[in-house]
C-alpha cells in the first residue's frame, strides 16, 4: 500500500538518486563524473556546483539529525560554508557523503507515519514535518535547475 510517507520518500530519493519524471535528471546523475576542478569553478558571482550540493546536503544533514533523535542545529547563515575542496578525494567523500546521508533520510521517511508527518516540527513555528519534508523536495528541485544550468554554462566556456 502507497502511504504519504512513502510517496514522499520516493519523491526524494527521484530529485536526489535516481528520478527523471520532474527535471529529467537528478542531483545524482549531474555530479557523476564531474571533476572536483569542475564542481568548484565559479561562473561570476554564481555558487559553485560543489557549494550548491554542500548547500542541499548541509539541510538533509540537519533534517536527518532531527529525525534520528537530535535537535535542529542548522542555521541558513551557514548552509554555503563549504569546506576547501582541494582534490578530487575531498569531492568524491562529499558526494558520498551526500548519497548516504540522503538514502538514510528517505529510510526515516519511508518508515515515518502520518500522525508523524503532520506533528509539529521541533516548534509549531517551523509547521509539521510534511511542511519541511516537501519544501525540502521543493527547494532541491530548485537547486538542481541551477546546477543544471550552471553545469551546461561551464561546458559552453570550454
Amino acid at each position: 500500500m502507497v502511504t504519504l510517507s512513502t510517496s514522499l520518500a520516493k519523491q526524494f530519493r527521484e530529485v536526489y538518486l535516481n528520478g527523471t519524471w520532474i527535471a529529467n535528471t537528478n542531483l545524482k546523475a549531474e555530479l557523476n563524473g564531474l571533476s572536483w576542478k569542475t564542481a568548484t569553478r565559479k561562473i561570476g558571482e554564481l555558487n559553485s556546483i560543489a557549494a550548491l550540493s554542500f548547500h542541499l546536503h548541509y539541510y538533509v544533514a540537519g533534517l536527518l539529525n532531527v529525525f534520528e533523535g537530535g535537535t535542529l542545529d542548522i542555521k541558513d547563515k551557514y548552509s554555503f560554508d563549504l569546506p576547501p575542496i582541494t582534490s578530487q578525494q575531498d569531492w568524491e567523500e562529499l558526494q558520498s557523503r551526500i548519497w548516504r546521508d540522503t538514502e538514510r533520510f528517505a529510510e526515516h521517511l519511508d518508515a515515518m507515519s502520518d500522525d508523524k508527518l503532520f506533528a509539529p516540527f521541533i516548534e509549531k513555528k517551523y509547521g509539521n514535518y510534511h511542511r519541511n519534508i516537501t519544501g525540502m523536495i521543493e527547494h532541491s528541485y530548485y537547486h538542481l535547475g541551477q546546477i543544471v544550468l550552471i553545469k551546461k554554462m561551464l561546458q559552453q566556456e570550454k
